[in-house]
Formats: structure tokens, sequence, C-alpha cells
């Protein structure tokens, strides 16, 4: 007796097939001597990938501009130059640490560091000024990195790209920090394109020593992303075996460039920390002023089991306010659940789990949300989870995975539109909340 037949397959949707078609019409109206010089096919994922970020940079150009008052990291850029660690005067009432008459910025430093060139050009009140178009550029990069990643996971059609863009760019909270702005929010879009170009690197030509330092900077970006080098880790065993000794030779000393590129990131962590607060250790979170309501949760321990639910709440079960007119919902500022800001992101469960890089991926996601969720600041003020920007380039991996075997059909563009509304929609209340 034979079961039910198999439901058709929805990737192979008309929809899809007909877009697939037009593609190919227009790309066929362009000159042939423009398609094929000197007698060889143009590649145009390349560039229409290049088009896209440039669409996507424009889109969140058009929507930034919030002020929110902390270029912190522009003015710490200006003080590395004048061989200082600290500011001159606070720039907010909370997240800043006042000690014998300087303002230190507890946030870690590399996007600092990274800003410091643009401080020879302009000086910090411009950059200031400047901050959407900095940000929304920061963030048209990230989604780059996303078609570019994309290819080299093996993801081919053009549209799958364009999903996986949209998905990062307009369905996660990369479109809520770049238009609010600020210390808080310029880090995570420096972390996430750090993570995404270390990814790139590692579906790419595997070089350890680079993929290390991305790591260490992304972990002087944002600390919890250093423990995806799980991931990098085993992606540098792959097509090894440890059964011979020459397979063994090669990871160890794979692992071993590794290291070395991320360990004087850490060494800088350090140091940095001792030189202003005397211990390696402070970071300057256990410092900073902060409402009293924050204070009270960081009583019970920066990093806690005490802070896993109200997280997991903020994380996967938060939903906001219904109000009777439009846009009738309204955030609270605390926080939405994933499911609603990113479905997109559970097209990763269909990816090959027979396939070990998969399961990394997933274990490097899990291993960088946990001290998000162990964490007592919660992310407030945010739209969605913002500290799951984090992990998310690990999960935005395994939806491409996936797109290497199953189209993007119908329904799962359905449901990123779905995500597309809720993103827009922070766009607003990031202006009414």
């Amino acid at each position: 007796m034979t079961g039910p037949a198999a439901p058709t397959a929805l990737t192979a949707t008309a929809p899809a097939d007909l877009a697939g078609r037009l593609e190919a019409r227009l790309v066929a109206l362009i000159p042939d001597r423009l398609r094929r010089p000197m007698g060889r096919q143009i590649d145009w994922r390349g560039p229409i990938g290049l088009f896209v970020a440039a669409v996507a940079g424009s889109v969140f150009f058009v929507s930034a501009g919030f002020n929110a008052g902390r270029p912190d990291l522009f003015y710490l850029a200006d003080a590395f130059w004048h061989g200082r660690t600290w500011l001159s005067s606070a720039l907010g009432p909370n997240d800043v640490i006042p000690l014998l008459g300087h303002y230190y910025v507890p946030f870690p430093p590399f996007p600092a560091i990274m800003f410091m060139p643009l401080m020879l050009l302009i000086s910090p009140g411009t950059a200031h000024a400047y901050e959407p178009l900095i940000n929304s550029t920061l963030a048209a990069i990230d989604v780059g990195l996303v078609w570019m990643l994309a290819g080299r996971i093996g993801v081919d059609r053009k549209l799958d790209r364009l999903w996986l863009a949209l998905l990062l760019g307009f369905s996660t909270a990369i479109w809520w920090v770049t238009v609010r702005g600020g210390v808080w929010h310029t880090g995570h879009l420096v972390a996430t394109m750090l993570t995404l170009a270390a990814l790139a690197e590692a579906f790419g030509r595997r070089r350890p020593l680079l993929i290390g330092l991305l790591v260490g900077a992304a972990f002087l970006t944002r600390p919890p992303v250093i423990f995806g080098l799980f991931f990098f880790a085993i992606v540098l065993t792959l097509d090894r075996s440890v059964r011979t000794s020459q397979g063994r030779r090669s990871i160890a000393r794979d692992w071993l460039l590794l290291a070395a590129g991320v360990a004087p990131s850490i060494a800088f962590y350090f140091w940095y920390n001792d030189v202003r607060f005397g211990s390696p250790f402070e970071s300057g979170y256990q410092l900073a002023t902060l409402p009293m309501w924050l204070t009270v949760l960081r009583d019970q321990g920066l990093f806690s089991l005490s802070h896993l639910a109200r997280n997991w709440d903020l994380f996967m079960l938060h939903m906001p306010i219904q109000i009777p007119n439009f846009p009738w919902f309204r955030p609270d500022g605390m926080g939405m659940s994933i499911l609603l800001t990113s479905p997109g992101l559970l097209l990763a469960f269909r990816a090959d789990w027979r396939n070990r890089l998969s399961w990394a991926l997933g274990i490097a996601f899990v291993l960088v949300m946990l001290p998000n969720l162990l964490y007592y600041g919660g992310g407030w003020l945010q739209y969605g989870f913002r500290y799951a920007l984090d992990a998310i380039p690990f999960a935005i991996a395994l939806c491409a995975v996936a797109l290497t075997r199953h189209r993007a059909g119908l329904i799962w563009w359905a449901v990123l539109a779905f995500g597309l509304v809720v993103g827009a929609g922070g766009v607003y209340w990031a202006y009414n909340i």
C-alpha cells in the first residue's frame, strides 16, 4: 500500500519561473558586445549585488535620521589620536563612566578605531551630522556581504540571493539600528559586517589568519561574537582527515593561524581595560551609569541565569500592544519576538542537517546567543531583539544553505513580505516610540 503523494514543491512556483524568464529576457536586451566582451560571458551576479546594496543603502539613508545624540564612537576615535582613552565630557546621562574627572565609554573600541582615519578628514561633530549616511553605508555593506556570502555558499539564483539580502537588511534589527543610530547601534552594524566577512572568507579561500583577524575585530565590537569561533574552527577541518599525520598537521597549522589572528584583539582588550580601570577584567559595564531599573538588574550579575527568562521572552515571545488606530500596534521598546520581526529566519530549519557544516552553523548561532540571553541589559530601547544581530549572520548562512536545496518559493516570499511590513513599522516607531 503506497502512502500519500508528496506535495508539490512550492519553491518551483509559476511566479518564480515567470520572474526567471523575465530576467532572461531583460539580459537578452543588453547588446551582445556588452554581454560577451572579447568572446566571454559576463557574470552579472556581482554587479547586480552591488546594485542591490546601493538601493538598500538609499532606502536606509532616506529612512534614517533620528538623532540619538550619542556620537561617542566619533569622539572616542578623535581621543585615540590624542593619546586618550577617555572623553572630556559626558555625551549622555547613561552608559557613561565618570572617573577622576574623565568620562569613559564602556562599549568595545574597534568601531572607534575603524573611524580614526575619518577623524583625520572631519571633526567628531561633523561625523555626528553625517551619522545617518555613515550608518546607512555600513548597513548597505552588510546587505552586499549577504549577497556575496550566498554566492560562495552556492546560491546561484539571483532571486534567492535577493530574498536573503532583504531578510537581513529589512526584516531584522539592522533597519532599526540604522535608523536610530547612536553608540549602541553603530556597533551592531560593524559587528555584523565583520562576521559576514569572516563567513564569506570561510566559504571562500578559508585563510585562517584573515578569519581570525575578522573575528578578533568583531570581538572588539560585540564580544559575544567570539563564541562563533567554534564554527570557523570546524570549517578549517573540512576535507582533511585527523586519521593521517598530514591531515592533523594541516588542521593544527590552520588552528594556530586562526588563534594568531584572534590573539591581538584579545590582548588589546585586556590592555585597554587595564589602562582605563586598573584591571584587565573590568570592561566598564559594571561601572557605567544606568537608569535605576537597569541598575537593579545589573546588581543580580552582568551575566546570570536570573536574566534568562526575561531575555527569552524578549527574544522569542514578546508581542506589541494593540492600539485602535494606525498602525494598530505599538511596541513597548523592551523588545519584540523574532518570530514576528524575522520569520524568514525559519528557513534555516530547511538546511541539510545531514551536513556537519549545517550543525556547526547552528551550534555557533546558539553559542553566540547564550551570553546575550544571560546578559542583564535586554537591549532596551529596541524594536525586535537587537542582541540577536550577533548571531543572525550564522542563521543567514543556514538560510543560504537551505536555498542551495530549495528555491524561495511563494510561501517563503510571503513570509518575508510579512517581516518586511513589520520592519517598515519599526521605521515609523523609531520616530514615535
